[in-house]
């Protein structure tokens, strides 16, 4: 198992903010570890944090980067950036899954690559730099995390809705239309979705915390595939 006692210095370089360790330790413990370890602490009160430090940031930038568009515009933009795909690719960028403490069910399911993990431990990073460092840090640090995503223009339709964005290329590409497939795993309470879409010759998974989730995060999957094809 890999271990994850302790943030390392890669992650807090790839941050590029100073957080207290502890604090850290704590965004990076997601709820299967803290069961299995006497219910100890876990990070989904610093996520419930980092979802409204980042939704304000992100408001903020796109209320004043872009003073022509309208509320609607605006709306769909911050979509697409707070989105779980989103947050996922942005957790994925940093390697955050790799510092993660999961329990051992997660660990042997592949819960270093799930969507809704990653996001999730993305916002509570967010959310620890809030209660560390301060309001300015936390907003610099969703700065650096975001801001490719807001730079590329291409991904706002994709990231609010793959699944069309993909039945759309695979039309100009002139490949079948995306057939999607469904297995859930654990029990009723805390249900993980796998879901398989096939393009073609191109089969992609995806993990999510529902269906929608699971099938957006495939999409997303396939639509790298084809586009890496040309």
């Amino acid at each position: 198992m890999t271990d994850v006692s302790a943030p390392s210095a890669t992650l807090t370089d790839e941050l590029g903010v100073e957080i207290d360790p502890e604090l850290l330790s704590l965004a990076l413990t997601h709820r299967s570890w803290a069961y299995e370890h006497g219910n100890a602490p876990h990070n989904e009160r610093l996520e419930f944090l980092g979802d409204a430090v980042l939704g304000q940031a992100v408001t903020v930038t796109l209320y004043t980067r872009h003073p022509d568009l309208e509320e609607g515009a605006l709306a769909k933009r911050r979509a697409s950036v707070v989105s779980t795909v989103a947050l996922a690719e942005v957790a994925r960028r940093i390697g955050l899954g790799h510092h993660i403490k999961l329990g051992r069910g997660e660990e042997l399911t592949g819960g270093r690559d799930k969507d809704s993990i990653l996001a999730d431990t993305t916002e509570a990073v967010i959310g620890a730099t809030f209660v560390s460092a301060g309001p300015e840090a936390a907003t610099t640090l969703v700065d650096r995390l975001v801001g490719p995503l807001l730079d590329d223009p291409d991904r706002f339709g994709v990231a609010i809705d793959p699944k069309t964005s993909l039945q759309e290329l695979a039309a100009r590409q002139q490949q079948t239309p995306p057939v999607y497939s469904i297995e859930a795993d654990g029990p009723d309470h805390d249900r993980v979705f796998t879901a398989t879409v096939t393009v073609g010759d191109v089969k992609s998974a995806g993990v999510g915390s529902s269906k929608k989730t699971a099938e957006m995060a495939a999409a997303l999957a396939a639509l790298r595939e084809l586009d890496a094809r040309g």
